[in-house]
């Protein structure tokens, strides 16, 4: 067993321990769904910043920037822009009526406004929108694991299930709260000690600057190549991170408006300067590793050899 296999093993144990343990402490269907309705501004903070830097969009908008470069930061950029808008405006107001009415799903709020017809097209269309992001997140981590370990991309999808179902079902938000904490630690921890060598190994920022045989907008941040890509993904991407149910429930579990407004917009901040990191690394695999045959390889091939 490769080292490399080995931490990952220890890695998915921990965050299922933490998830069953946590567990122990939901009551109630007011656990389950939002926490207690309990959540401070910091773990509000955690909890929102792991569900936008998720591996689809941080092995994702690294697989962008190898192919376009620096416009590659509306990814995550758009989800932080988006997040100020939810923080301000959207997230308080909702909040209200979450405590006021007993919300516990974005689906509570729809019947309540809309009526049942409504909540029931809606859930639908949540739930094939939510299965292609899955699978994005679930294909994008098994790619992680198959680069850096050696996992058969079937069996690395599968294990990603296995560990976000058990600690999600053990606790709901509450336990998913505490998992994206470890998560965002670990998350934040490997791509700054990962930055340093990466740099050294590519001649620093001039010599990503200065490398032959780029593709022409390379260091354009409006540069687009297609439909959805650069600038255009505000427009795609941004009500996404406005309106998801999921952000939406994560507010829910807010203590007060108080938590939602700081906790939502420092994230957004955070995000807005996070987003150069995945960029950076895409642009520089361009770079090191010209020949990556898969977008969604490029982010665990520069981290591996480095």
């Amino acid at each position: 067993m490769s080292i490399h296999l080995g931490l990952l093993i220890v890695y998915s144990v921990l965050l299922t321990a933490i998830g069953l343990w946590v567990g122990r402490l939901v009551r109630g269907s007011g656990d389950f769904f939002v926490a207690g309705r309990a959540l401070g501004p910091g773990l509000l903070f955690s909890t929102v910043l792991a569900a936008n830097i998720g591996a689809g969009t941080t092995v994702g908008a690294a697989g962008m920037a190898y192919r376009d470069g620096l416009s590659a930061w509306w990814w995550n950029g758009t989800a932080g822009l988006a997040s100020l808008v939810l923080a301000f405006w959207v997230g308080p107001r909702i909040w209200r009526l979450a405590k006021a009415h007993g919300f516990y799903t974005a689906g509570d709020f729809l019947e309540y406004r809309y009526g049942l017809n409504v909540r029931v097209v809606t859930a639908m269309v949540i739930w094939v929108g939510t299965l292609f992001i899955l699978a994005g997140q679930l294909i994008a981590g098994a790619a992680v694991l198959e680069v850096v370990a050696g996992v058969p991309r079937a069996t690395g999808a599968a294990i990603g299930a296995v560990v976000m179902t058990v600690y999600f079902v053990a606790g709901g938000l509450l336990s998913s709260v505490w998992v994206n904490v470890v998560q965002l630690v670990v998350l934040m921890a490997g791509f700054l000690l990962a930055i340093p060598p990466v740099l050294a190994a590519v001649g620093g920022v001039s010599g990503i600057l200065s490398a032959p045989g780029l593709p022409p907008g390379f260091f354009d941040p409006f540069h687009t190549t297609g439909p959805v890509s650069g600038w255009k993904l505000l427009a795609v991407y941004g009500p996404a991170f406005m309106l998801s149910p999921g952000l939406v429930q994560k507010a829910y579990g807010a203590r007060d408006e108080r938590a939602v407004r700081v906790g939502i917009a420092v994230q957004g901040v955070f995000l807005l300067f996070f987003s150069f990191i995945p960029v950076f690394f895409g642009m520089a695999a361009r770079v090191m590793h010209p020949d990556v045959a898969s977008q969604n390889l490029v982010l665990p091939t520069v981290l591996r050899r480095i």
